[in-house]
């Protein structure tokens, strides 16, 4: 059985940083696409960065410049650097992960998601 966990996230004060890891494991053949979302409280949740398998990277414009996004295929984990943060940049942060699996199927797994609180 796929699985995918985040990990990584706590309270940080402004302008720290705080990497935030996603593991997926079970049946995986290969990961397609892999993406952070994050969703504050009564807000909907956005995309934050995203990186297809062929290596194309997209961030939010309130996140260029500070969050990094990377992957480690032979660890099937994904990061998110996240420096320079904001009161803003306060939510729940999600992991998605497009995968084909070992029986040949593509399909679309998310975390539960991971608390970054950011005081100012």
């Amino acid at each position: 059985q796929v699985q995918l966990v985040e990990s990584g996230g706590g309270l940080v004060q402004a302008g720290g940083s705080l990497r935030l890891s996603c593991l997926i494991s079970g049946g995986i053949f290969s990961i397609n696409r892999m993406g952070w979302y994050r969703q504050a409280p009564g807000k909907q949740r956005e995309s934050v960065a995203s990186l297809t398998g062929s290596g194309t990277i997209n961030y939010a414009d309130s996140v260029k410049g500070r969050f990094t996004i990377s992957r480690d295929n032979a660890k099937n984990t994904a990061y998110l650097q996240m420096n320079s943060l904001k009161s803003e940049d306060t939510a729940v942060y999600y992991c998605s992960m497009v995968v084909r699996s070992t029986s040949g199927y593509f399909n679309d797994y998310w975390g539960r998601g991971t608390q970054v609180t950011v005081s100012s």
